[in-house]
């Protein structure tokens, strides 16, 4: 059998309103991810542990109900709780919503990739759900080849572009400018 395969893809967040499900800390670290892409957060569970409490997310301390999901781009279950897991998955595929499900790629039709920041370059690895471990680790080894001076050369290609869209006529001229830039920063 074929291994499965994911669309990779990177989502504007900005503004939009995503749903955790779930209070302790993989809801922390999934609230938190959100939140640091520009999410509007809603935290709902029946407990909340205090880091969780401490994020500029609403807060809704209750046991997870369907109409949560009404309004939200997305939701992340992130509980230790199999069945409310399940049927937050089977409520969000009901809906056509995105839906991820901490540590179990089964219940979800997106999984979240391990992501090396360095604004504004983000390089994400995924084993397919198979081992975040490694997938971390595979980062940590990209981090050291990928250092501020990547970063600095995209912002630099970013403030060129708008000059090289009015200076080129065709996109093969400007790729090939770009091309030239790269190699000579020689990085």
């Amino acid at each position: 059998m074929a291994e499965k395969r994911y669309y990779m893809a990177c989502l504007d967040l900005k503004g939009r309103s995503c749903l955790v499900v779930g209070g302790g800390p993989v809801a922390l670290e999934k609230a938190e991810g959100r939140l640091d892409c520009g999410a509007r957060v809603t935290v709902v569970a029946p407990e909340i542990s205090h880091p969780v409490r401490a994020l500029p997310a609403n807060l809704v301390e209750r046991e997870y109900d369907a109409r949560d999901l009404e309004g939200q781009f997305l939701v992340v279950a992130a509980t230790d709780d199999t069945d409310v897991n399940r049927r937050v998955s089977a409520d969000a595929e009901a809906r056509s919503m995105l839906c991820n499900v901490a540590d179990v790629p089964d219940l979800c039709n997106f999984i979240l990739p391990a992501v090396y920041r360095q604004d504004p370059i983000a390089i994400a690895v995924s084993t397919g759900g198979a081992s975040p471990a490694l997938a971390q680790r595979i980062r940590e080894d990209i981090a050291d080849l990928v250092g501020p001076e990547y970063a600095a050369l995209a912002r630099r290609l970013r403030e060129l572009r708008p000059w090289a869209k009015d200076w080129f006529e065709t996109y093969d001229e400007r790729r090939g400018f770009f091309q030239k830039v790269v190699e000579e920063a020689r990085l």
